[in-house]
């Protein structure tokens, strides 16, 4: 073994195999590991003063014992005692529960120090340490450390002081002296020194800051490997679209792109041209207008004499998109067609036959696009909308369709910046966060249950003026365990309260496939003006005649959620409007409340969403692919992660980075994350 950090943990005094599996659980079973096992918070021990102290906080103060203190016993090991304490002009009670030992070493007028959870109402201290003697103020900054079964951070700290005094000298550096330098990073083994135990604040900060960096520095090291590896071990097609055509048909559109819109395009044209494979995601708030530019790449493709194929999740996604594709290139000659599970017999058949001799040009469709039996001529450009909807498995048999197509995905999820450069670290994300010209903003308000009376008749009068509405409830039917409205029970009172006046219809996830898809043609068509539903018409929905939306029990969903709810209306000319119904709890609820009246930029949202209910519930727990860091945090530390990233890219780009030794820890820890493996191509 060279080196004796790899050494098992039993090495260590006091680390017997059964101590050793404990900590195994945590992932430590060598020196380097427990050096490494870094603390997730620290207890402040500093002196504070009880004027300033807020109620529940915790907290250290000296103070005098100012009489012979009181022990209570109950039970046969348990007991209560109680010390009377001045601290400062304020005599409080500081109680210690099971360690009845203490009362005979506390004399009244003797100084000590205690820590513990600050009662204001009752001026008493719960006390988990007591020192006896004055507060030292050393060490006033306690490693907290996660711990599980029964190992106790008492014991954790022990062992990782006792690493730290024999393995010091074999600690290596890892980063490379220019971004020391460059960034004032404390070094390895004083960073390490800081972070397990600090002697005041501007050290642990030092420390914390120094692992940060590094933390995000080598998972965006792997993002861009992967990333590298992908474009570059992948041919793309090069497509040498035709730039006086394109230009030709943007200057032919009914309106004028927005700027973030010209961006994107570029930003696609430039991928489609170059050798490599696109991997691209391209976000967009609700009504951005993704689909023209959508429409503007497979049109550049179709240019360069390849097929684009653009797959939904829906039936009725599916048509909305061919129809307004089909308005949008009605002047250009294309031939456009539309393959999903209703498209059967002979019609099928006769797509399938145009499609592989390159008679269509484009083919919009759901799931049934990756079927056996469809084959494209020459297939170049594959976009997939709101992605997340599809397995992997399904996206990669369409792009398998064509010999390495070029490949867009686009999502109408504002995804933070934060995460899409964390979570879509080996894609190029292109962004459209400006509305078109001529949308008016939706106004959103917040109601009480009881205001819902009022509601209504604000509902009536859109209703009344030939215009349609959409009301969202959390669940599908009764539920014992939470006391929210459900679809069910909502449909049945709004069809009794606009009986022969209004006509209103039922949308849930439960219904089959085709009742859905009869549903939501029958309310785009005006045969249903109010539709009641769950969160399934969250995504692609399309009708501009709707404009106004009641969300019952709103505090049940996120911030992101609601957004992508609400952006179903506000899709035509007239003034829309969104109502929140709701009486939330907690602050968290309301302030969620208050921040969806006062902003309809879905990036905005998206960004304070993440700050109340952090990364992990933004896209579902387990669904996330989110990584672990010890020590960073993705949302209050994204400005480290954006510096991080624009490091790994320069660095993966650069010829030094794969030669010289200043990077061989950089390189080696990259091995051993297996981010160069061939089995992590795409």
């Amino acid at each position: 073994m060279n080196n004796p950090l790899d050494q098992e943990v039993t090495v260590l005094k006091g680390i017997g195999d059964e101590t050793a599996a404990q900590l195994a659980g945590l992932g430590v079973h060598t020196i380097h590991d427990l050096l490494y096992y870094l603390p997730y918070r620290y207890d402040d021990m500093r002196l504070r003063d009880l004027s300033q102290v807020e109620h529940d906080e915790r907290i250290t103060v000296e103070g005098k014992v100012h009489s012979e203190p009181s022990l209570v016993y109950y039970g046969r090991k348990r007991n209560r005692l109680t010390i009377r304490l001045l601290v400062g002009t304020y005599l409080v009670k500081a109680v210690v529960f099971n360690r009845g030992y203490l009362k005979g070493k506390l004399q009244p007028q003797s100084t000590i120090t205690v820590t513990g959870k600050w009662d204001k109402h009752r001026q008493t201290i719960t006390c988990n340490e007591v020192v006896l003697g004055p507060h030292e103020g050393v060490g006033d900054f306690q490693p907290v450390y996660a711990v599980k079964g029964q190992l106790t951070v008492k014991a954790l700290r022990r062992f990782i002081t006792e690493a730290f005094e024999g393995y010091t000298p074999y600690i290596r550096e890892t980063l490379p002296n220019f971004f020391l330098d460059k960034y004032k990073l404390a070094g390895t083994k004083d960073a390490l020194s800081y972070m397990h135990f600090p002697e005041s604040e501007k050290e642990m900060q030092q420390g914390r800051r120094r692992f940060v960096y590094e933390e995000f520095l080598l998972f965006q090291l792997k993002m861009q490997a992967l990333r590298k590896m992908n474009r570059e071990r992948t041919n793309g097609v090069g497509q040498n679209y035709d730039l006086q055509k394109l230009k030709t048909f943007i200057s032919s559109l009914p309106f004028s792109l927005t700027n973030a819109q010209k961006k994107a395009v570029n930003e696609i044209c430039f991928d489609l041209k170059s050798p490599y494979k696109m991997n691209r995601l391209l976000q967009g708030d609700v009504g951005s207008g993704k689909t023209v530019v959508a429409a503007i790449a497979l049109f550049a493709s179709v240019t360069a004499g390849y097929q684009g194929a653009l797959m939904v999740p829906t039936e009725i996604l599916a048509e909305q998109h061919a129809e307004s594709l089909r308005n949008l290139f009605s002047h250009t000659g294309l031939s456009i067609d539309l393959l999903t599970s209703s498209v059967k017999g002979k019609k099928r058949e006769d797509i399938l036959n145009r499609l592989k001799t390159g008679e269509i040009d484009i083919l919009i469709g759901t799931h049934s696009l990756i079927q056996d039996d469809v084959n494209f001529h020459h297939l170049g450009l594959v976009i997939t909308d709101e992605q997340h909807r599809f397995g992997v498995e399904q996206r990669r048999v369409l792009k398998e369709k064509g010999e390495s197509p070029d490949v867009l995905f686009m999502t109408a999820t504002p995804i933070p910046r934060t995460l899409a450069i964390t979570v879509f670290g080996e894609m190029d994300v292109s962004i459209i966060n400006e509305l078109p010209k001529g949308r008016k903003p939706i106004e959103t308000y917040w109601a009480k249950h009881e205001m819902l009376d009022r509601v209504l008749d604000f509902m009536e009068k859109e209703l009344r003026q030939g215009r349609q509405a959409y009301v969202i409830c959390p669940l599908i039917e009764e539920s014992d365990k939470l006391d929210v409205q459900n679809a069910i029970d909502v449909f049945d009172m709004f069809s009794n309260h606009f009986q022969g006046r209004f006509k209103t219809g039922l949308m849930h996830g439960r219904l089959p496939a085709a009742e859905k898809d009869e549903v939501m043609k029958a309310f785009s068509e005006n045969e249903i003006q109010l539709l009641v539903s769950t969160t399934v018409v969250e995504v692609g929905v399309n009708v501009p005649n709707a404009t106004f939306m009641l969300i019952y029990d709103a505090e049940r969903f996120g911030l992101a959620q609601l957004h992508q709810l609400r952006g179903r209306v506000g899709r035509g000319s007239s003034q829309s409007y969104c109502v929140l119904l709701a009486d939330p709890k907690t602050e968290v609820g309301k302030e969620r409340m208050r921040i969806m009246t006062e902003t309809n930029d879905g990036f905005v949202l998206s960004e304070r969403d993440l700050e109340l209910r952090g990364p992990g519930d933004f896209f579902g727990k387990k669904q996330s692919g989110l990584p672990e860091f010890q020590v960073a945090d993705m949302v209050h530390d994204y400005r480290v992660l954006e510096v991080a990233r624009n490091d790994a890219v320069e660095l993966i780009e650069s010829e030094s980075f794969w030669k010289d030794d200043q990077f061989l820890p950089l390189r080696r820890q990259l091995e051993e994350s297996g981010a160069l493996s061939e089995d992590k191509l795409d």
